[in-house]
């Protein structure tokens, strides 16, 4: 099967996504900088959302272009990366409400180590379908940042109940990780 439908779907979802989160921020009421505090956590947790959202969406271009079919399997996988995605604007919404609390920063967390699960399994279906030796095959290799990442996520998951800034810096390091899609795929290209 051609890839079209399925990146083109995907493409929808993740821009419905987006919307969704901003359309979750309330504006504060009053005209002042001080009116703008008490809206900063629902604000940040939308500005690190956006960026998880970005990176999924970059990293998930970036892996269909070394692509060129797929299959039920891969189709079946993609929307299990999409469920997890469509969770982000709750979990942003909640944890901004909250200011941040433990148990939706856990939350976040799960949703997160979720999606970033799905991904994994979306890859290695790819991979699967293509080949180890295929230009996406070569690029993930043995996948060492997709381990890691669900490594730290699930670390930082129960810290957000000791402290939700060092689970918050864990969620921002996965970030970090990902924001650059993986050069060799581009190399390939």
């Amino acid at each position: 099967m051609n890839k079209g439908r399925m990146e083109a779907f995907s493409d929808g979802v993740i821009a419905i996504i987006i919307t969704i989160m901003v359309l979750e921020m309330s504006a504060p009421v009053g005209a002042g900088l001080q009116d703008l505090l008490p809206v900063m956590p629902a604000f940040l947790s939308y500005v690190l959302s956006f960026i998880f959202v970005g990176i999924y969406w970059n990293n998930h271009h970036h892996m269909l272009q070394a692509t060129h079919k797929v299959n039920g399997r891969v189709l079946w996988a993609n929307l299990h990366l999409l469920f997890w995605l469509t969770l982000i604007p709750f979990t942003t919404h909640w944890m901004g409400l909250n200011h941040l609390a433990p148990v939706p920063v856990a939350l976040y967390g799960v949703v997160l180590f979720m999606a970033g699960l799905a991904y994994y399994i979306l890859a290695h279906s790819l991979v699967t379908l293509h080949g180890d030796k295929s230009k996406l095959g070569t690029a993930i290799g043995k996948d060492c940042k997709g381990i890691v990442s669900l490594l730290i996520y699930g670390a930082a998951i129960p810290l957000s109940f000791v402290n939700v800034w060092i689970a918050l810096a864990l969620y921002v390091v996965v970030a970090m990780m990902w924001l650059v899609p993986d050069r060799r795929i581009e190399k390939n290209l």
